[in-house]
């Protein structure tokens, strides 16, 4: 198998202190990803093949270990930085299968050395197969890296005891000093990556979005409120042409009606009882960068034949003006809710609908999303742990287990204010399922016009496929393979189907893996 993502770098680790300060030294040399525990790590390897990992694993039990292991050791394209303690007797337990692609590192627990982590992750990048844009040889191009670049620090070797000050019984020093020249050409998928979806449906959706993200044409988001539309509005307009230039969010919904024309397209004095001066409009304030309109299904029929001749011709005139300008911004509409039933009912244009619809992504709702949940809590504890100055040190398994129960009717932005909250109330460094609000406890979902909030907690009952009804087929195997860590072999088990009716209904919905799509495709 060859290496899938050669400039990737998958980071693990219980530490937040760990994650920021290896991803501090990467930051602008490799594209990383982060994760938690070591079966996560090897889910993530998997999925992404990247050339390097680094397994911090001073915390977790041996039966965690061995679970995670289990996943990681069929990994075959992948190079291995394992970070052991200096207070730990023995060394790590590593399969037989990777030893040969593995480094063990001894830091320590109270202060550990992030710099010596970094060095050998540039030795395995000069050692490694070449990377984009750069040669796996040192300067002097004899495939040894340099005297001036190595150093005495040692790092040993599976099978190597090291001492307990960190240094090898045998074999050379292998750190080096920083490889010149800079170790990636760019990120293959902006947009996927700093978007922190695993779930193949989503991601599949976004490498189109990215394609269009790069062309100058008016894209529509369709998702539930606080399902990530306006973080992808942004990423949309970073990865474009315009990213030099503003990004301005309009909020249609929390403007009256009568001041949303006079907000987008701008008038002239005198145009209204309060219009004292002239005043520009968002379109103009944009200049030739984008403008988000959020909730576009708010806006009147006569504000929507406007917009309309906006996206069409880019012009418009601004209230009380005979004065036609011209729009240069891009524009991106978001809405929460489907626009075709609006159409029906005669609250929406057809003609607009029409001429959106044609660039339009839909963004699933959390709780269709399962496999982000973990990722997505664990990012939210480290980001608001950091900002409070709240020293966090381990997460415990029924903590995202109280998450991963609770359907999330308010979406990604539900879920970051129950992390935040519980970051607040966490004790000892620990984050424990009673730091969480009672109601996520308790299971009592707010409230939500989708179905399938409340359909949400049957799933959990443990029934089988063709006894089900309440949920979609895409829902119950979706939760199902969550359940059993997306093992196939046991989510066939528990839905009474054989595991090639379940790859084929996978595939069918869209959830597997990236590489499986593109091979099957």
């Amino acid at each position: 198998m060859s290496a899938g993502s050669p400039d990737l770098i998958v980071i693990c680790s219980s530490s937040p202190g760990f994650l920021r300060g290896v991803g501090a030294l990467l930051a602008g040399e490799f594209r990383f990803l982060e994760c938690y525990t070591l079966h996560e790590a090897g889910q993530m390897i998997r999925l992404h093949q990247p050339g390097r990992a680094v397994l911090d694993l001073r915390a977790g039990s041996a039966r965690q270990a061995d679970r995670g292991w289990a996943t990681i050791e069929q990994c075959r394209s992948t190079r291995f930085i394992v970070v052991s303690s200096h207070e730990q007797a023995d060394e790590p337990m590593i399969p037989r299968e990777i030893v040969g692609r593995t480094e063990v590192i001894r830091v320590s627990d109270r202060n550990p050395d992030f710099a010596e982590v970094g060095r050998v992750l540039l030795t395995t990048a000069a050692r490694a197969t070449p990377l984009t844009g750069t040669s796996s040889r040192g300067p002097d191009n004899s495939g040894e890296l340099p005297e001036s670049c190595r150093s005495d620090a040692k790092v040993s070797g599976h099978g190597r005891p090291a001492d307990t000050d960190g240094s090898a019984t045998d074999g050379p020093s292998r750190t080096a000093c920083a490889v010149p020249g800079s170790l990636v050409s760019g990120t293959d998928s902006p947009i996927v990556d700093r978007f922190r979806t695993r779930t193949p449906e989503l991601r599949q959706i976004l490498k189109r979005l990215e394609v269009a993200a790069r062309h100058n044409v008016t894209i529509l988001l369709i998702g539930e409120t606080g399902s990530g539309k306006t973080h992808l509005a942004n990423l949309i307009h970073q990865v474009s042409p315009r990213s030099d230039s503003p990004f301005l969010h309009v909020a249609c919904g929390a403007l009256p009606g009568e001041l949303i024309e006079s907000e987008l397209f701008g008038h002239v004095k005198g145009a209204f009882t309060s219009a004292h001066a002239d005043k520009d409009g968002k379109f103009l304030a944009a200049g030739t960068g984008t403008i988000l309109l959020d909730e576009i299904d708010v806006l009147a029929p006569d504000q929507q034949v406007k917009l309309l001749r906006v996206i069409e011709r880019g012009e418009f005139e601004p209230v009380g003006s005979n004065v036609t300008l011209h729009v240069k911004a891009r524009i991106i509409a978001a809405s929460n809710l489907q626009l075709q039933p609006l159409v029906e009912q005669g609250r929406f244009r057809p003609d607009l609908y029409y001429r959106l619809n044609t660039l339009s992504f839909t963004i699933p709702p959390l709780r269709k999303r399962l496999p982000d949940i973990e990722p997505l809590a664990r990012y939210f504890v480290h980001h608001h742990a950091s900002q409070m100055g709240i020293e966090v040190s381990e997460i415990l398994p029924e903590f995202v287990e109280c998450l991963q129960r609770y359907p999330w009717p308010g979406n990604v932005r539900e879920m970051e204010n129950a992390v935040r909250s519980a970051v607040i109330y966490s004790q000892n460094g620990r984050m424990t399922p009673e730091t969480l609000p009672v109601h996520i406890l308790e299971g009592m979902a707010g409230p939500a016009s989708d179905p399938s909030v409340a359909a949400f907690f049957g799933v959990k009952q443990g029934h089988s496929l063709g006894n089900r009804i309440e949920l979609t087929e895409k829902d119950i195997i979706e939760q199902a393979l969550l359940k059993h860590q997306f093992s196939r072999t046991n989510t066939a088990r528990h839905l009474q189907i054989s595991r090639v009716t379940l790859y084929n209904k996978m595939r069918k919905y869209g959830i597997l893996p990236d590489r499986e799509c593109s091979a099957g495709g």
